[in-house]
């Protein structure tokens, strides 16, 4: 039923598909957190009005297929170079509302140098990350943020500290850029979460458009295909074990300071 219908029987409606998220079936596996930043990510640009100025940037891993959902305009990135391609979107259109949509995999890794000196530099645009602690889309191999003791493909016993390393909190290096004008950890795991997500990612997008330096939001994310868990044990495990190490909550904010 259209908006129209419902009101005209009597109801009221209050959620409905995104005007922006286009109607073809999803490749991501069910209970992954992708699907919920989608769809608020989509919401977002519509309600901003953005629809016509904004350009997304999806480079390699699970996040590379954003552009076959949420209709704006794309540009694909080779792998970790989102923030350099975006870099150039943004100088060259600045009248455009530019942001990136990466996992950790990419954003952490082979992306660490673009992501850490599009930041110092104060870009005007808006990261998305996806810190679901795994490489999701190649067999779940150990990424830069894999936890201490923490079981992957290629850490079959967990991550070791003398041999791997510790976990990578890139989050908190970026707070600690001039260039950055916005930095949150959120997660998309309750209704509640999904409404502080939303607000993150419009305020990081308002930040892009009004050319205030460079907004990052981390979604603490799950993988539950590649933790080898159901959706709802994939959530629990984020809650006891993600969060101790990526504390959700605003990192920083020099447009709207507290």
């Amino acid at each position: 039923m259209t908006k129209e219908e419902i009101i005209a029987a009597g109801g009221t409606k209050v959620a409905a598909k995104p005007r922006l998220l286009m109607d073809v079936n999803m490749h991501y596996c069910p209970g992954c957190s992708h699907g919920v930043v989608h769809k608020i990510l989509a919401e977002v640009i519509d309600e901003l009005g953005l629809e016509d100025s904004a350009i997304g940037v999806a480079p390699v891993g699970c996040a590379v297929f954003a552009y076959n959902y949420i209709d704006v305009d794309w540009v694909e990135a080779a792998h970790g170079r989102a923030p350099a391609v975006a870099t150039g979107l943004a100088r060259l259109n600045p009248d455009a509302t530019v942001f990136t949509y990466q996992g950790d995999g990419d954003l952490a890794a082979i992306g660490t140098c673009e992501t850490i000196h599009a930041c110092n530099r104060g870009e005007n645009i808006a990261i998305i990350f996806i810190n679901n602690g795994i490489y999701g889309m190649t067999g779940g191999q150990m990424a830069p943020t894999t936890l201490e003791g923490m079981k992957t493909s290629t850490t079959p016993y967990g991550r070791r500290v003398d041999l791997n390393g510790y976990p990578l909190k890139i989050t908190d290096l970026v707070k600690e850029l001039d260039g950055t004008c916005y930095v949150t950890r959120e997660a998309v795991h309750t209704p509640a979460a999904v409404r502080k997500a939303k607000a993150a990612i419009r305020q990081a997008l308002m930040n892009a458009r009004d050319k205030k330096g460079t907004s990052f939001v981390e979604i603490v994310s799950t993988c539950n295909s590649g933790w080898k868990m159901s959706p709802d044990k994939a959530n629990k495990w984020m809650e006891e074990n993600m969060f101790e190490k990526y504390p959700l909550g605003e990192l920083k904010n020099t447009v709207n300071p507290k």
